[in-house]
């Protein structure tokens, strides 16, 4: 792997050696024809299905529009008018019932173009802890081909750096909700900065300047037109531009509730409303204007607001859309009618077969790239702190017991088995959640395979789950007075990290089947609390209806070794009323149904790694649906 902080000091100020990014890739012209978006909604029916009815709202009513290279459409209108459906659907990103037709280049959407298109989503999905050249390079890494080597990637981050400005900030933490890091307008043009690395030919952006000061977004746009004028198509959807930013875009689509208002040349906009009835009274921004007309609101010449019929405007703009040059430009057929096959040679040619790195290197990338991230909150000073505190604790309540208090010492194992099931238990449930959007996200991009993330994640996860309750068991095993001997601590420690991993495992499961993570907790607390109960410690004379439930709980067979680890069969204690007695005779153990042997200790080691094995495939097929659920969720 190439070592992220040399490379970018050693080639700061080099150009890209080879000509990947500044080479002119195929201009893609995007045509989209009577674009029509349904989904489905329930009423009622909450606790009588029988009435409960359903109807298709629709959310896109016939939307058409044509960008070309070297042009900016900007997508306008008030919140709910289907801007971001839209422009989900133009990305390929949206699934559903979506009729209509849209070409680029007059061919449909496919993998080649998948590759030549880059989307920037509103909200800046990164992660919180990487410095914006690691973000960038670890992305280039990923979604460049092998073609570009490991060296000339790290230049080509670089260079997107220098084109966007990012230079200043470049060894800052892009931070987030909680942690300080790079200012908005930067995070925005380093989530920009990672679509431009594969030097797309069509770039979608879904409310760039949405948060961002005046000034911060007459910036970024600024730099989307200079790429524009470099031959790429962008289109964006915007919710309240500024006048100066409105006169940078080429065209402009105003929708309200899925129809289309107005789709021309921004310049021509309020022409177009002053020929249909419609002028401003005062000098105004264009975009305030446009947005009144799209809610439905008109200021006259008397200063008064006037109720307009959206209905009104519809027709209008049908009626300026069949009698203008708009229909037989949109409808052109594209004289390039075998582009389609050359945008899957120049994919072929630039190296990107499905995958544009192989599974080791997607592997060897991410499992570097969760490292840099994960660690920070793994070995969070609270979780440190939290564990060495109750570790102490325990070790002094217990501290240097014996069997002559045998009874306190199964208190003991039933503690340490119970809080190493829950501790990861509740920790795992927050990974997949909040790691769903990025996960989409880059799922969507093409960038790696399910499997090589789901292998970095596990093994990122081992060290670094495992090294805390290691430190824990150290304390308390040596404090409590528990079998002073190498073999009954190792067996106590491998038990436990164990049981750790089969708890961490039903969390991923719960954690990737349910988004809701208050109801993946809920989850979580009753099968946790009924295998804590199952177990046989504080319930020994369980009803037979309910005794096979012991059998599924990894508590009920981590307790199990750990007390095979501490007490050999013939093994005695002091009895109360003096002399010795049989531990396993004891009434606490004896309840418990254990037989110390080989064949039981092989069979509750087998189960457990089992169990190890079996939630974590669990949550891996879960994950599997995410893809499949955002694209029939709409269905």
């Amino acid at each position: 792997m190439v070592d992220i902080e040399s490379q970018t000091t050693h080639n700061h100020h080099q150009e890209v050696p080879n000509n990947f990014f500044h080479k002119r890739k195929t201009p893609v012209t995007l045509k989209f024809e009577d674009v029509v978006y349904k989904i489905k909604i329930e009423h009622g029916g909450l606790l009588d299905k029988k009435k409960k009815t359903s109807e298709r709202k629709v959310i896109l009513n016939g939307v058409t529009g044509m960008v070309q290279p070297g042009e900016i459409l900007a997508m306008l209108g008030p919140s709910g008018s289907g801007k971001t459906t839209l422009l989900t659907a133009l990305g390929g990103r949206l699934g559903g019932r979506l009729n209509g037709k849209i070409t680029y280049n007059g061919n449909p959407f496919s993998n080649a173009m998948k590759r030549n298109t880059g989307f920037v989503t509103q909200d800046d999905v990164l992660h919180p802890h990487l410095t914006v050249t690691e973000t960038l390079v670890f992305t280039a890494l990923l979604r460049l081909p092998n073609t570009v080597t490991k060296e000339e990637k790290v230049e080509l981050a670089n260079s997107v750096m220098n084109q966007l400005g990012l230079t200043k900030c470049k060894d800052s933490i892009v931070g987030g909700p909680g942690l300080r890091g790079v200012s908005g307008g930067e995070r925005k043009r380093v989530s920009v900065g990672q679509e431009l690395l594969i030097n797309p030919s069509l770039l979608f952006l879904d409310e760039p300047t949405s948060g961002l000061d005046s000034t911060t977004a007459l910036r970024l746009v600024s730099t989307l037109f200079e790429l524009a004028r470099g031959g790429r198509t962008i289109v964006m959807t915007i919710h309240q531009p500024s006048s100066r930013l409105f006169y940078m875009f080429t065209k402009v689509l105003l929708l309200s509730e899925g129809n289309t208002l107005y789709f021309g040349m921004g310049s021509e906009a309020l022409d177009y409303f002053s020929s249909v009835g419609f002028s401003p009274a005062l000098a105004m921004n264009p975009a305030d204007f446009l947005l009144d007309l799209a809610n439905g609101i008109y200021t006259n010449e008397m200063n008064e607001d006037v109720v307009v019929e959206k209905q009104e405007l519809i027709q209008a703009f049908k009626r300026h859309y069949n009698d203008s040059q708009l229909r037989p430009m949109v409808q052109e057929s594209n004289s390039n009618n075998n582009s389609s096959s050359n945008s899957r040679a120049e994919a072929t040619a630039a190296g990107f077969g499905k995958w544009p790195t192989n599974w080791w290197q997607q592997f060897h990338v991410l499992l570097r790239r969760d490292l840099k991230e994960r660690r920070h909150e793994a070995f969070a000073s609270f979780n440190v702190i939290q564990i060495l505190i109750t570790s102490f604790i325990v070790g002094l309540l217990w501290y240097k017991s014996d069997t002559s208090h045998i009874q306190d010492q199964l208190g003991l194992l039933f503690f340490i088995a119970n809080f190493w099931a829950f501790y990861p238990l509740y920790r795992a449930i927050f990974v997949f959640p909040d790691e769903r959007v990025m996960l989409v996200k880059e799922r969507s991009s093409g960038m790696y395979r399910l499997s090589s993330y789901y292998m970095a994640k596990t093994m990122v996860d081992l060290p670094m789950e495992l090294v805390l309750p290691t430190v824990s068991i150290i304390i308390i095993y040596w404090m409590t007075g528990l079998k002073a001997t190498a073999a009954a601590f190792i067996f106590t420690l491998l038990i436990t990290l164990a049981l750790v991993l089969v708890a961490q495992g039903v969390g991923l499961a719960l954690g990737a089947y349910l988004e809701n993570t208050k109801v993946a907790t809920t989850f979580a607390s009753v099968i946790g609390l009924t295998f804590m109960i199952t177990s046989g410690f504080l319930v020994q004379n369980v009803p037979v209806f309910m005794a096979w439930v012991k059998y599924l709980s990894f508590i009920y067979y981590a307790s199990e070794l750990l007390i095979f680890a501490q007490y050999h069969q013939d093994q005695t204690y002091d009895c109360p009323g003096g002399g010795k007695c049989l531990i396993y005779e004891y009434s606490g153990i004896k309840g418990l149904g254990f037989v110390n042997n080989r064949e039981t200790q092989l069979r509750a080691s087998l189960l457990l790694l089992v169990m190890l094995f079996f939630y974590r495939i669990i949550a891996y097929v879960a994950l599997m649906r995410i893809g499949i659920a955002k694209k029939s969720k709409s269905s």
